[in-house]
């Protein structure tokens, strides 16, 4: 009998596997954060490929989401499986002329979600991570996406907070295209074990994210605040803002059925 499944582990019946075969289809909440940092960081961050926007001068952007996704089975209504969180943090380069990011961090709380990412090229690891949520029904404690409206978000490891951000919502963004229109690149990266290749990883490949019906809606934008603190075992902190511009409160969908590889860096 043929073993099954898109990632380990593989059995007959193809139930346990990490990582279903895609489609794969997303749904969340998100904040943004647009900060610049240091130009010289950005650029010793990326991989061969990609080199620094000098029109962008350290510009990034520190994301927080929400996510609730399923395949083809209706598995959100299996929440604890299908709903997770994240937060990750998007640096801006250039491709080949294009502008695009480049995702060096990002941290994750469900195991499905890391399986994924390390197939897609996102070097996601584990983290607990947090933000304010909106209800439908009024109270203080609601955060209406509205006028005055206050959230907050943070991302936190080993016991150790690696950031925080909040952000005050003041006007809706008519054409979110303005401010997310660059496509997200990764670094997908596997390495071997045996002791005379373990400088000759099998997989390493520049790839691109590839959304299907991409929808970005109820984009708010107002003043907002980003720490990103030096920790031990860590080093975003080398990312950290020198200034912080708007934060945004957004939602956002799509589906992944397919992964760009746009350059393979070493054989």
């Amino acid at each position: 009998m043929k073993l099954k499944g898109f990632s380990v582990p593989l059995t007959p019946q193809g139930k346990s596997a990490l990582a279903t075969l895609p489609p794969w289809h997303y749904s969340s909440d998100c904040m943004a954060i647009e900060y610049w940092t240091d130009p010289d960081a950005v650029a010793a961050l990326l991989p061969p490929g990609l080199t620094p926007d000098p029109k962008s001068k350290g510009r990034a952007f520190f994301w927080f989401l929400d996510w609730q996704f399923t395949g083809s089975n209706h598995e959100l209504t299996d929440p604890a499986r299908y709903q997770y969180r994240e937060a990750f943090a998007l640096v801006e380069a250039i491709f080949e002329g294009t502008p695009v990011n480049y995702c060096p961090y990002i941290f994750v709380d469900n195991d499905a979600a890391i399986a994924r990412g390390w197939a897609q090229g996102f070097p996601k690891k584990l983290g607990s991570i947090y933000q304010t949520r909106t209800f439908s029904a009024p109270s203080l404690a609601a955060a209406p996406l509205a006028k005055g409206s206050r959230f907050g978000a943070s991302v936190a490891a080993h016991g150790e907070r690696l950031a925080t951000a909040t952000i005050q919502l003041e006007e809706k963004v008519v054409d979110p295209a303005t401010v997310f229109n660059r496509p997200t690149t990764m670094r997908r990266y596997f390495p071997q074990l045996a002791a005379d290749r373990q400088n000759k990883p099998p997989v390493d490949e520049l790839t691109m994210s590839l959304t299907d019906n991409l929808a970005i809606v109820d984009v708010w934008a107002g003043p907002a605040e980003l720490r990103i603190p030096e920790v031990q075992g860590e080093d975003m902190h080398v990312i950290a803002p020198l200034r912080v511009g708007r934060g945004y409160r957004l939602g956002m969908a799509y589906s992944v059925t397919d992964l760009r590889i746009l350059k393979v860096l070493s054989k």
